[in-house]
């Protein structure tokens, strides 16, 4: 064997070595979780502007279906990235603000453009635009604020300040999925749509509170009311369009908040004169605001 031959193998060990410590730098398991949830995240602004897309198509009903379709999908994205970046423990507050911006998308412009093209386009030019619009800043303005109060810790498990912008999307989504059976084409069906956008664009930005259900435990007082729910769902669902169904649930979902706001209305008026006084940001005072959760 030759001195080349034996001074050769240590140097190709070495580069063995080297080659598998760049293949286990190249590969960080940190790195690939914390992409998964954000993954979710923008195949939800993807949902968005497709549902954009097919909204301003002008190929009729079909297409309007479609966008609706689209924005349901959505939704499922927006519910699971969060949970996905809990179990992964990946929360960032690049999630936080993407999340945001993703929600306005999918939830605030995608299903104004769609209710607008869907039935306000045929009332007055500048009527339906305006309650389009509103919509969408409505939904802006929901989002900023939830971030603001979760950033100073005066976010609540119990309660949302205000209407969820993907509950309020959902109700326009399943509306429009439903459309062969809600709308038609007089102008008080759409009038009638057009009021329900001006409301839900209220509630979004409202003090009323809507629950989040995040305090929810199963137990043996619970249980047998989860199942009474889930069966009367089931059998709407049979008995029912599931696009119908929806529209029970959403609109279900907004009673109950608006009912115990009468009803807790008094209480909640003295709870929140009770509370200090919210310090301006950056004030010396204020202390280091605790991670923000995902903006519903």
């Amino acid at each position: 064997m030759s001195d080349d031959d034996e001074g050769s193998r240590p140097r190709r060990r070495l580069f063995r070595r080297r080659a598998r410590g760049a293949g286990a730098a190249r590969f960080d398991l940190r790195k690939a979780l914390f992409i998964l949830p954000n993954a979710f995240t923008v195949s939800s602004i993807f949902c968005g502007f497709y549902a954009i897309l097919r909204a301003t198509s002008g190929e009729g009903p079909e297409s309007f279906r479609q966008a609706g379709l689209a924005l349901f999908f959505a939704c499922f994205f927006d519910v699971f990235d969060g949970r996905v970046a809990r179990l992964t423990r990946t929360q960032s507050d690049f999630g936080v603000q993407i999340d945001s911006l993703a929600d306005v998308i999918s939830f605030g412009v995608a299903p104004g453009i769609l209710v607008y093209q869907w039935a306000l386009k045929g009332l007055h030019p500048i009527v339906g635009l305006a309650i389009g619009f509103a919509f969408c800043a409505c939904g802006a303005i929901r989002l900023a604020r939830f971030n603001v109060l979760a950033a100073r810790g005066h976010g609540s498990l119990k309660y949302f300040i205000g209407l969820p912008i993907p509950g309020a999307a959902m109700m326009i989504v399943a509306l429009v999925v439903a459309q062969s059976v809600w709308i038609h084409e007089s102008v008080e069906a759409k009038a009638s749509i057009a009021a329900l956008v001006v409301v839900l664009s209220y509630l979004m930005v409202s003090r009323v509170r809507f629950r989040t259900f995040k305090d929810f435990r199963p137990s043996v007082r619970t249980t047998p009311i989860l199942v009474a729910v889930l069966a009367a769902l089931g059998l709407a669902v049979v008995i029912l369009k599931a696009s119908v169904t929806l529209v029970l649930a959403v609109g279900c979902y907004i009673l109950l908040g608006l009912v115990e706001e009468v009803v807790f209305f008094r209480k909640r008026r003295h709870e929140a004169s009770a509370l200090p006084a919210v310090p301006p940001a950056g004030s010396p005072s204020q202390s280091a605001p605790p991670q923000p959760s995902p903006a519903p």
